[in-house]
C-alpha cells in the first residue's frame, strides 16, 4: 500500500470520526444543587409544673323508734386531697440537617456551556420530605428528576466558611477589613445510563471585599453579594477545569468541544500564459 493511499485512508477515517460526532451532537448533562449536611446545635429550657386536688364528702343519717325508746345515729366523713409536681430541664441537643443550596450553580452551567462539551438540561429540584434519599443519585435518576440528560453533575459542600478580619496597615493610621468566603465542593459526573462515574474532583470558590477605615473608627459595610458572586465564579471556572482535564484523559469517550467556523481552503487558480 503506498503513502498516498495511506494518508487519503487516515484521512477519510478522521473525517468519519468528525461527521459520527457532529451529527450525534454534544451530550446532555443536568447539575444538581449542591447538597450540604450540616451539624446544627440548638439550646431548650423546659418548665413543667401540675396541681390536683380533690374533695369528697359523705354522710349518713339513721333513727329507730319502738313502743319503749327511740334513737337516732348520724355519721359522716370528710376526705381531701392535693397532689403538685414540679420539673425543671435545660441542655443542648444536636441534630444533622440535609438540604440543597439554589445559588452556586449558574455559572458552573455557564462554564459548561462555553466549554462546548455539552449541552445543559435542567434538573428537576429535590422536594421530597425523605432527606436521607438526598444522597441517591441513581434513585433521583430512576425517578426521572434529569430528563433527556445523558450526565448528572452531582455536586455536595464539603466546607463553607466566611471570614472576617481587620488588619492595621504598617506605618499609617488604616485598618485593612475584609470579608471573605471559601466553599469547597465535590464532584461526580455520572452516566444516566450505566450509572457508572466518569469524573470525580473537588473544586474551591473563593471570594473576599475589602474596606480601607481610618483607625480612628467608623461604620464597615461590607458588600456580601459581591463576595457571593466571586465565589460563584470561580467555582464554575474550577469547575470546568477539573472537568476538561478529566474528560481529556478519556479521549474518545467524549465528543471534542464544538468546532468553530471553518475557512474554506485557497482555490488554486488557473494561469494561461498566451504567447
Amino acid at each position: 500500500m503506498n503513502r498516498y493511499f495511506k494518508r487519503t485512508l487516515l484521512a477519510c477515517g478522521l473525517l468519519g470520526c468528525a461527521l459520527t460526532a457532529l451529527a450525534a451532537g454534544p451530550l446532555k448533562v443536568a447539575v444538581t444543587d449542591l447538597a450540604y449536611e450540616e451539624r446544627v446545635q440548638q439550646y431548650f429550657r423546659n418548665i413543667s409544673a401540675t396541681e390536683r386536688s380533690s374533695l369528697r364528702a359523705s354522710a349518713r343519717e339513721s333513727e329507730r323508734e319502738s313502743d319503749y325508746s327511740s334513737s337516732r345515729r348520724s355519721s359522716g366523713s370528710l376526705n381531701a386531697r392535693s397532689e403538685s409536681s414540679f420539673s425543671y430541664s435545660e441542655g443542648t441537643y444536636s441534630y444533622i440537617e440535609t438540604g440543597e443550596l439554589r445559588k452556586f450553580t449558574a455559572d458552573i452551567k455557564g462554564e459548561i456551556l462555553k466549554s462546548g462539551y455539552f449541552q445543559v438540561t435542567q434538573a428537576k429540584p429535590f422536594t421530597a420530605k425523605n432527606s436521607e434519599k438526598l444522597y441517591d443519585v441513581i434513585a433521583r435518576i430512576k425517578q426521572g428528576m434529569y430528563p433527556g440528560a445523558d450526565y448528572v453533575l452531582f455536586g455536595s459542600v464539603n466546607n463553607i466558611q466566611f471570614r472576617q478580619e481587620a488588619n492595621p496597615i504598617d506605618h499609617t493610621d488604616t485598618v485593612s477589613h475584609s470579608l471573605s468566603l471559601e466553599l469547597v465542593g465535590e464532584f461526580s459526573l455520572i452516566n444516566t445510563r450505566n450509572y457508572q462515574v466518569k469524573a470525580a474532583f473537588s473544586a474551591i470558590g473563593e471570594g473576599q471585599d475589602v474596606k480601607l477605615l481610618s483607625s480612628r473608627g467608623g461604620t464597615v459595610v461590607f458588600n456580601r453579594g459581591k463576595v457571593v458572586s466571586e465565589v460563584s465564579r470561580s467555582l464554575g471556572v474550577e469547575v470546568i477545569k477539573q472537568m476538561e482535564e478529566q474528560l481529556a484523559a478519556l479521549g474518545g469517550d467524549f465528543p471534542q468541544p464544538g468546532p468553530g467556523p471553518v475557512n474554506p481552503p485557497p482555490r488554486n487558480e488557473e494561469v494561461i500564459i498566451f504567447r
